[in-house]
């Protein structure tokens, strides 16, 4: 039986990492990162041997390396059966001292990467009257955090897009949803100060912060056949943190 392909952005590290881990067991795997190619190589070192992986390097914000992208894995591998659209960056800072760059920037990458990626893999999956597109979004994209305003709403903005794309594809037989991680131990996460983390902590009923691989179970149930009937839902895992 022929192995479905993934496609992963921001996939050298952290949740995209152990997603493209997990996956890699049952899928033919394409790590895409945008500037750590060191880090990526590791990741590809370490799937599944059983499969065709391969890491490509492109800027989801630039439609044209986007379309590049998808062009060239179509044609390495026939059909594309997978988008996990996990690639996003932060740059946090209280609105009235965040540049108009910084805005920009996030929306960018959080945002308009995840339009391009939905935009060009989707032709070849209509063409397959097949897909399952997971979008990474966030609980701060439903509640709002001081200081992110900018990655609020690019996130608030990814679940919108996952609802309406859902609507938009799903007589194609293509499923589209999201993943609002909460507070994940990551090595960002790590880097911040005890006390911000006790104060996380604090809101948390399940009393202890997620793993990567936490949500990257959720993303494996979502790319199954197990899911077959859910689309346009976005999916939180955060210990009870948003309700």
């Amino acid at each position: 039986m022929e192995r479905k392909t993934a496609f992963i952005s921001g996939a050298s590290r952290g949740i995209g990492e152990c997603i493209a881990k997990t996956l890699s067991k049952d899928h033919d795997v394409i790590i895409n990162y945008a500037n750590n190619e060191e880090s990526a190589m590791r990741v590809l070192a370490q799937l599944d041997p059983a499969g065709n992986h391969k890491a490509i390097r492109c800027n989801v914000a630039k439609g044209e390396e986007v379309e590049a992208m998808m062009n060239q894995i179509i044609a390495n591998y026939g059909h594309i059966d997978v988008i996990v659209n996990n690639a996003g960056i932060t740059k946090d800072n209280l609105l009235l001292r965040m540049s108009e760059t910084d805005f920009d920037e996030v929306i960018d990458v959080n945002l308009k990467g995840t339009y391009h990626c939905i935009r060009y893999a989707t032709r070849q999956m209509m063409k397959q009257r097949s897909g399952c597109i997971v979008n990474m979004a966030s609980v701060v994209g439903v509640m709002g955090n001081a200081g992110q305003a900018n990655y609020a709403a690019s996130k608030g903005g990814v679940i919108a897009l996952t609802k309406s794309v859902a609507r938009e594809l799903g007589g194609r037989g293509i499923r589209v949803n999201a993943v609002a991680p909460g507070f994940i131990t990551t090595a960002m996460t790590e880097a911040l100060d005890d006390t911000v983390k006790n104060q996380m902590l604090s809101g948390i009923p399940l009393k202890r912060f997620g793993d990567v691989q936490d949500v990257a179970n959720v993303v494996k149930f979502l790319c199954s056949e197990e899911s077959a009937y859910i689309t346009g839902q976005t999916i939180h895992v955060d210990g009870g943190m948003v309700m």
